[in-house]
This record gives structure tokens, C-alpha cells and sequence, in this order.
């Protein structure tokens, strides 16, 4: 292989250009760790039962937990059954943020985790169907407007620690968080989720659920300060890279041989680096732009699939046996499997973040035949790269009780 430019620098210069990145590098960190706050922030929120008394269940009409314009509310199903309010009149009404509160631009994104409180019965369905919608609003006695409305299915899964007799009917399950709403950006001040649990005899929906004592969320953003100082770290590092990309490939261009092919592999890294750093994130505090989380997937997975291909022609040209090298095209055998997980990556991405930029409450880990083809998606993906290591599922599990 003929020598690429970094190989041919003294070891004074790679020494200053390691203690350089070095010193970056502590900067980073000091900054991430004295400067920043948390990344993320949840807040808990206990759904408000409303009680809907119009027949017919006017559309349009959204019910507020609390305020000036304050729903009809009960305080349990036991107070319902008295005052003869039948499971289909009755909202979960929540206000997103708590009173006093506002929801800013600068906290990106909105990921809302659901979980019910079902007491035991001895034939209990652990399928729920939920009919939600949510709305939104930027004065605080303005009217709402929707923003979507969706019927959902979510598979339960609950366990008893007891014994399933009558006698300890009236306990509750240990149900595990449930997805249930994903906002890409967060631009108005105010949010409002309207949950109704419909209850059909004939068609077999919400019957023998169990009791249903509450319906609790939590609400997950990032922290407007660690999103400030993120904006600020990549409006500083993007220039800076920039003109070492500059810098890096004029050297290329003024020896009197082409480039070589880690030369050029390199200058691409450091393109797909600049690409997923230029702070396109500014924009999102000014417009709706809903699509920058699935954005930012798509600039993770091309910088990734460089920094794969990367390694793999790195090592390849610097292998003693290898006969034939300079040529991007005897490499295929190992970059094609990485474009094609990383193609099954964005597929995945797609049916995920794709749909929920119309409808945020989709999840495709919500129904049986959904996970078992993501899974089956993720497993070929993982599969099909040529290095030593399989996927790791994360639960990320959040106390919802003191």
C-alpha cells in the first residue's frame, strides 16, 4: 500500500496532534460534567377521571383535569357505579405539564409512558383497547386543537404475586410500562391527552380487563440547559472540523501522487462527521419540525456505517497477506453486509418514527405480529455484520410509586 499521509508524519507532529485531541476531549467532559444538567427529566402524572355526560359523546370536546374549565370528576369507579355512570362516560384526562408549568422548544422531544393500576379478578382479559387523543395549545385559556386521535391495542403484561383466589380479589397486578406517545419536537406550551377505555359487549373489547383503579403516565423531555449547552458544543465543534477537512484533504491534493483509498475512506468519515454534527438542531426551536428525531437516526446510522467500513478497509490495507489493495471493490464482501443492516436499520426506523410522524401513539412493539418482525428484522440486521457481537435489548424500568 503506498504510505497514506497520516503514516508519513513525524512522531513530534502526531504527538501534538494526540495531545490536541486529548486536551478536546477533557474539555468535553468537564463541560458535560460541571456545565450541563441531567440530560432527561420524567415527570409523573396521574390520569383524572372526567365524567362525559353529553349522549352521543359530542366530538370536539376535550376535558380538562383541572382550571377555570374543569371537567365533572369522580374519585373512583366505586363512586361511578353509585351515581349509575356507565365505563364508556367516563375520560382519563391529563394535563401535560403539571399547573404553574409550560413545555418549551428547548426540551426536543416527548416520550409518554403509560401504566394502569388493574385489580385482580378471577377472569381477567390483560388486552387493552384504548381510544386517545391529544391536543394542544399555547394560551393558557385558548381554545385546543387536536393534534391526533388514535385507537390503540396494548397487550398487557401483568403478573400476580399471590395467589389467584377469590379471597384476594382487589389486589393489584405488577404490569409493566406500556409505550404509549412520541412527539419528535415539543413546540407548543400546552398538552392534553383524553383517554377513554370503550367497553363493547358484542365485539369483545375492554371486557373482563379487570378493575381498573387508575391510569398513571410518565412524561419524559430533555432538559432545556443540556440541550443549550449540546447546541452550543456542536455550533463550536462543527466549524473546527470543517476546517480540519479542509485542511486534511489540501494536503491530499498538493502531493504529486492520487489519493490513496484510506485517504479518501478517511475524508469520508470525516464528511459523515461533519454531517451528523452541523447543529441543524436550531431550527427545531423555531419551526415544528416533528421529523428531527427520525432525522437524527438517519445521520447516527451513516455515521456509523462509515465508521464500520472505516475499520474494516483499515485493518484490511494494513494486513501483511494481503496481496491486492488500493481498491475499494475487494472489500465488498464485508461492506455489503454492512449496508444492508444498516438498510434494515432505517426500514425499521422507518416503520417505528416513520408512522409516528402522523400517528405519535404507534408502536410497533405494541402487537404480537409487530415485534416478532422487528425482532426477526433486528436479528437478520445484527446477523449479517461481519464482527463479533449481537444486539443487547435495554428496559429502562421507571418507579412509578414511592
Amino acid at each position: 500500500m503506498a504510505g497514506a499521509i497520516i503514516e508519513n508524519m513525524s512522531t513530534k507532529k502526531l504527538v501534538i496532534v494526540g495531545v490536541i485531541l486529548l486536551l478536546f476531549q477533557a474539555f468535553s467532559f468537564m463541560v458535560g460534567g460541571l456545565i450541563a444538567p441531567s440530560p432527561t427529566t420524567a415527570v409523573h402524572y396521574l390520569a383524572t377521571k372526567c365524567v362525559d355526560a353529553v349522549k352521543g359523546h359530542q366530538s370536539g370536546r376535550w376535558f380538562m383535569p383541572w382550571g377555570p374549565n374543569q371537567c365533572d370528576k369522580i374519585q373512583d369507579f366505586d363512586e361511578a357505579m353509585s351515581k349509575k355512570i356507565e365505563a364508556n362516560d367516563i375520560v382519563f384526562a391529563v394535563h401535560i405539564p403539571l399547573p404553574n408549568k409550560e413545555m418549551s422548544p428547548w426540551f426536543q422531544f416527548m416520550l409518554v409512558i403509560l401504566q394502569f393500576d388493574i385489580a385482580f379478578k378471577m377472569y381477567n382479559q390483560i388486552v387493552a383497547t384504548i381510544d386517545v387523543g391529544v391536543a394542544y395549545r399555547d394560551d393558557m385559556l385558548g381554545e385546543w386543537t387536536e393534534m391526533a386521535h388514535s385507537i390503540e391495542r396494548r397487550k398487557l403484561s401483568c403478573n400476580f404475586t399471590t395467589t389467584k383466589t377469590y379471597e384476594n380479589e382487589g389486589r393489584y397486578y405488577e404490569c409493566d410500562l406500556l409505550p404509549f406517545m412520541e412527539l419528535g419536537n415539543v413546540a407548543h406550551k400546552y398538552y392534553l391527552l383524553n383517554i377513554r377505555l370503550p367497553v363493547s359487549e358484542r365485539n369483545k373489547i375492554n371486557v373482563g380487563i379487570g378493575e381498573i383503579k387508575d391510569i398513571r403516565l410518565v412524561g419524559i423531555h430533555q432538559n432545556g440547559g443540556f440541550t443549550k449547552v449540546w447546541f452550543a458544543m456542536k455550533t463550536f465543534l462543527t466549524p473546527s472540523i470543517l476546517i480540519i477537512l479542509v485542511w486534511y484533504w489540501r494536503r491530499i491534493t498538493l502531493m504529486t501522487r492520487p489519493p490513496v483509498l484510506l485517504e479518501k475512506v478517511i475524508f469520508a468519515l470525516g464528511l459523515c462527521m461533519t454531517f451528523i454534527n452541523i447543529p441543524v438542531e436550531w431550527f427545531s426551536v423555531g419551526f415544528n419540525w416533528t421529523w428531527m428525531l427520525l432525522f437524527g437516526d438517519i445521520r447516527q446510522g451513516i455515521f456509523y456505517a462509515m465508521l464500520l467500513s472505516f475499520w474494516i478497509i483499515f485493518c484490511g490495507e494494513h494486513l501483511m497477506d494481503q496481496m491486492e489493495r488500493n481498491r475499494f471493490s475487494i472489500y465488498w464482501k464485508q461492506v455489503g453486509p454492512i449496508v444492508f443492516g444498516s438498510f434494515c436499520l432505517f426500514i425499521f426506523d422507518m416503520c417505528e418514527r416513520g408512522v409516528q410522524l402522523k400517528n405519535p401513539f404507534y408502536s410497533i412493539w405494541a402487537s404480537d405480529v409487530g415485534t416478532e418482525l422487528a425482532k426477526l428484522l433486528l436479528n437478520h440486521c445484527f446477523t449479517s455484520l461481519p464482527l463479533p457481537h449481537s444486539p443487547v435489548q435495554w428496559e429502562k424500568k421507571i418507579p412509578l410509586r414511592s
